[in-house]
């Protein structure tokens, strides 16, 4: 007789338990747990690569699209990479207990504000198995129970990745529901249980949450990203930081999806600009005054603005100042991650602290955003909001604080 799945309440239920174990964990346990993980994971390397091949093959029997496969993928490089993210943060400082603030109150009252895990943390993710184990990682080390929920594209993989992270912690630590899409609404409302739900997804999966959600949510929103060339840009680290913004990793949320160019240095800068882009794939979709420095470019929409395309193609358009350029990030940019190439202080000044996103670069490529490459370990996604956490959600962005107040005998009048 087949046993029934427990229900996803009883999943929330386990890690709430689990949690509390976590909470009072020690920084060395949590570490050596960790590293028995990214051991793990190169000892069962040929298991997770087998049951990522069967993902792959049924996301090209479904049609899934390349960025999307592209997402799916795991090869050996990208494996060992994963082992290492964890190895990272086992080695980065726990966050559980740090002290943020502290002072003495005239009435003699000693106050500490102190860093402690939220308790239990829900991230729900589309297709990219790798997130298994970094959001596990992230989510133990700072002391949080974690309930997973992949898609069904990535079942085989995320399978494999879960069962080997869930036994190096408390039984319940670690779950990964494997049910359809009513679990969704049911885990959005686990009041009390669930103390945070971070989605990594399309529009969709946001507006299906946000219709629901009695539970605290941090979207890890789309990415419309910028690349603004200025007159006075150094060319050559313009083109090679525009190529590498769009081309390097197209189907990721911090990619180039819009180059703005100003109008100084445009005849200059965009024949070659597109020429290099073009021989790299990219498909152009350009405004009148670009579309004429740039062969082949289709004209662009007004939807082509406010477009992730996550694919090889880019919105091109020519602007007649920085501030112009700050105008148009702000309307139609998702407030993900936007770069300013240029050798004025001034504009980069004035980018920095005119353009609103989570993330903005001077003279860099905005593939950087990344809680890898900033030093978090990993990151579970990155925040657009301004509540909480905003950019790369890593360590201490998953824990909340609370006030220890000590006395000696002190009664309020």
């Amino acid at each position: 007789m087949a046993v029934a799945s427990p229900s996803v309440t009883d999943v929330c239920r386990a890690a709430k338990r689990a949690s509390r174990a976590l909470a009072t964990m020690s920084g060395a346990d949590k570490d050596a747990a960790l590293l028995r993980v990214a051991d793990a994971l190169e000892e069962r390397s040929a298991e997770i690569l087998e049951a990522n091949a069967r993902d792959l093959e049924a996301g090209r029997e479904n049609g899934l699209s390349d960025a999307l496969m592209d997402r799916l993928a795991l090869d050996p490089k990208r494996l060992a990479g994963i082992a290492d993210a964890v190895r990272s943060i086992a080695a980065l400082p726990d966050p559980v207990g740090e002290v943020i603030d502290g002072w003495r109150l005239p009435n003699g009252l000693d106050l500490r504000k102190v860093r402690v895990p939220l308790g239990v943390v829900a991230v729900i993710y589309e297709s990219r198995p790798n997130v298994t184990v970094d959001a596990a990682a992230l989510a133990l080390k700072s002391g949080n129970a974690v309930v997973l929920r992949g898609s069904a594209a990535a079942a085989h993989s995320n399978a494999v990745l879960a069962s080997i992270v869930a036994p190096a912690f408390p039984d319940g630590a670690v779950a990964l529901l494997t049910g359809g899409r009513e679990q969704l609404a049911e885990l959005a409302t686990q009041e009390g249980v669930v103390d945070l739900i971070i989605p990594r997804g399309g529009e969709g999966l946001k507006k299906a949450l946000s219709e629901v959600a009695r539970v605290p949510v941090i979207y890890a929103a789309s990415g419309n990203c910028h690349v603004y060339v200025d007159a006075s840009a150094d060319l050559d680290d313009a083109l090679r930081i525009v190529v590498n913004a769009k081309v390097q990793r197209p189907g990721v949320c911090n990619a180039a999806e819009t180059l703005l160019v100003h109008a100084g240095v445009a005849s200059q800068f965009l024949p070659a600009a597109g020429a290099a882009l073009r021989e790299a794939g990219v498909e152009l979709r350009a405004d009148e005054r670009a579309a004429a420095l740039l062969d082949g470019a289709a004209a662009a929409t007004e939807e082509d603005w406010l477009e992730e395309f996550l694919a090889l193609i880019l919105a091109v358009k020519v602007v007649d100042s920085h501030e112009e350029a700050i105008e148009h990030v702000n309307t139609y940019g998702s407030g993900h991650s936007e770069a300013i190439i240029t050798g004025s202080a001034q504009a980069a000044r004035a980018f920095q602290l005119g353009v609103d996103a989570a993330c903005v670069y001077v003279n860099a490529s905005t593939r950087f955003t990344d809680g890898g490459e900033f030093g978090m370990g990993a990151e579970i996604g990155n925040s657009t909001q301004k509540l909480h956490a905003r950019g790369p959600i890593g360590l201490r962005e998953l824990c909340t604080f609370k006030y220890l107040v000590e006395g000696d005998g002190q009664a309020r009048a």
